[in-house]
């Protein structure tokens, strides 16, 4: 699927929901009170969907995938972090919602990753570097991958006809 705005990106809506449920859990923990783990806490998971989206908007395929590994750092902090809470005191009622939130990050970084793995595995080089050359090539490209597809079926079909 082609997606032409960052806010219609699956994981940058997840990384945008993990910001609110990690804004919560300063509200309703004893995070509240402490601002240093408070601060680094809310910059670790906005960064994760402010590097989505300016990866996105960069143009080129290696800076997104730059801002990507960011983003995909930011989650594996935000995941570190789980594990200090679980261990600090005071937190002991929290270990569903800590728990929670450690599977959304690890969620949002599988993504990450694997969008990361796809593009380093694309000819396209970024909106920037296209140039009508490169975007005639990349359709036929995509056109013939989809005509060999559709003859693949055909023929499938046709053994499953035939019993072989």
């Amino acid at each position: 699927m082609k997606y032409s705005r960052f806010e219609d990106l699956p994981v940058w809506k997840d990384a945008l929901d993990f910001v609110v449920d990690a804004n919560a859990f300063v509200k309703s923990s004893p995070l509240k009170n402490d601002r240093d783990y408070t601060s680094q806490w809310r910059r670790a998971a906005l960064s994760i969907s402010n590097n989505v989206a300016e990866g996105f908007e960069s143009g080129t395929t290696e800076q997104l995938l730059s801002f990507i590994y960011i983003a995909r750092g930011s989650a594996g902090e935000c995941r570190s972090m789980t594990y200090v809470f679980e261990r600090l005191e005071g937190y002991e009622h929290l270990k569903s919602q800590i728990s929670d939130l450690r599977a959304t990050a690890e969620a949002i970084s599988r993504q990450l990753r694997g969008w990361a793995d796809s593009l380093q595995n694309s000819d396209i080089k970024g909106q920037r570097r296209l140039t009508e050359n490169t975007k005639r090539l990349y359709e036929a490209k995509k056109d013939r991958e989809e005509f060999q597809k559709k003859i693949d079926r055909i023929v499938e079909e046709s053994r499953k006809k035939q019993g072989r």
